[in-house]
């Protein structure tokens, strides 16, 4: 049968079912349409970019945040003459920091600088800025993770200093290695290790760094006055605040989600798996660190912070159950080698941020090689070998560069206060005031 005539004449020659079929059809096509042209359209777009600046900014924040943490868990950890030293330390290195990063340390990682017109600066909703403004908190933590190993003794001028170094030159010449591609580095190891060193949300870039950087800061240092006897008797220095020392666990506890989900910056790269394998690791990091360390309310606080360091490299490659043994790991060894360098090594790194940083961030480097693989449920992408390698090349270049950093300080100006200081304590010596005013005034 021939059907002559419009569109309307020989559809109701098709039976009704068709009919419905193909209005629906026609529907759909017209949406379709209607959304690639919206996709097409410049408000879609400032409303994309517009997203990502939110996405971002919101990251920024709770890093941010984090910082609160770093001085809690310091202000808890330490003794009561040296508390509020622990709260004014982490205000301004972060201080310092911004101007670091801002003149000196973003565009040495990263090839760009802010000085155009303001008006070059809110292209894109700002988006540059609040990268920028991201990226920051992350450069900061390193002076940050620094301040809980040296606390107690040492000089503050001095560590303004190293943090402007730090924040200005070593950490960012590693940052541009890892997530810039600068000095070749990546693509020769995907060349010749089969991947590019994987660390997604900075297990070794911020944390191992910040950690390795520290070591030497509080080797030159030498131990708090009284801590270790010749006859081998160790003073115990317990923590003056368990509540505080709390606090300030959790603040980082939940800003770590941030810190690891928001990595992906951008609304449209953001992954659950992130935010699932973040809290799995936090929960094995808990786990070992209560079985291991015995009950003791400083290790359980530390346990968490332990299993996020380390799963913060392959957070959004490992499949959960990965997560929770990466965590696990990471607990016990916070635990066994926080009491082994403390007892047995003499080093007296008051916050243990060697083992919980350095040594569980280098082990979240490998770990993202062993649990990001196919073959145990990972997503893939990474080799054993290009991660072993971009975390010693890590750990060497943050060695070296806090060795140069502080020898160089200690060297010219000095980095300890005197024993007279560091008895009264660094509220009074530095600051001028106790965290309880009633010993100054009798109130």
């Amino acid at each position: 049968m021939v059907i002559q005539g419009p569109w309307w004449n020989w559809a109701g020659a098709v039976p009704w079912v068709s009919r419905w079929v193909l209005l629906f059809g026609i529907v759909i096509a017209f949406c379709l349409g209607s959304v690639f042209q919206l996709s097409r359209n410049p408000l879609m777009e400032t409303l994309k970019s517009g997203s990502d600046v939110l996405f971002v900014l919101l990251g920024a924040i709770m890093v941010l945040a984090m910082h609160a943490g770093f001085a809690f868990l310091e202000l808890g950890t330490v003794r009561r003459k040296n508390q509020v030293n622990a709260l004014v330390k982490i205000m301004t290195d972060f201080s310092i920091s911004t101007v670091a990063y801002f003149f000196v340390g973003y565009s040495l990682a990263y090839g760009v600088d802010f000085f155009s017109g303001a008006e070059v600066l809110a292209e894109k909703n700002g988006f540059a800025l609040v990268k920028f403004f991201f990226l920051l908190t992350f450069a900061a933590a390193i002076p940050a993770i620094v301040s809980g190993g040296i606390a107690e003794r040492a000089c503050f001028n001095p560590q303004l200093a190293a943090t402007f170094l730090l924040v200005g030159f070593v950490y960012p010449f590693f940052e541009g290695m890892v997530w810039n591609g600068n000095y070749g580095v990546q693509a020769w190891m995907e060349a010749n290790l089969g991947a590019k060193f994987h660390d997604f949300a900075g297990s070794v870039v911020v944390h191992a760094v910040g950690g390795w950087i520290a070591l030497p800061a509080v080797l030159l240092l030498g131990a708090r006055r009284g801590r270790y006897h010749k006859d081998g008797r160790v003073a115990a220095h317990p923590p003056s605040s368990i509540p505080f020392l709390a606090l300030g666990a959790w603040i980082l506890t939940v800003g770590w989600f941030g810190f690891n989900v928001m990595s992906a910056q951008a609304v449209e790269a953001v992954s659950g798996l992130v935010a699932v394998n973040s809290l799995m690791a936090m929960v094995g990091g808990t786990l070992a660190a209560l079985v291991i360390g015995k009950n003791d309310p400083g290790f359980i606080h530390n346990g968490p912070l332990a299993g996020l360091v380390a799963v913060c490299a392959g957070s959004d490659l490992m499949h959960p159950l990965g997560a929770l043994a990466t965590g696990a790991v990471a607990g016990g060894l916070f635990v066994w080698m926080f009491t082994i360098t403390q007892n047995r090594w003499r080093i007296d790194d008051v916050l243990g941020v060697w083992p919980l940083h350095g040594l569980c961030g280098a082990w979240g480097g490998i770990a993202a090689g062993i649990f990001g693989l196919t073959a145990l449920g990972g997503i893939g992408g990474v080799t054993f070998t290009a991660q072993l390698a971009g975390t010693v090349l890590g750990v060497v270049i943050a060695v070296a560069g806090g060795g140069l950093v502080y020898g160089a300080l200690k060297v010219m100006v000095g980095i300890r206060l005197d024993a007279e200081q560091e008895f009264e304590g660094a509220d009074l010596s530095i600051h001028k005031i106790s965290s309880m005013p009633e010993r100054e005034t009798n109130w």
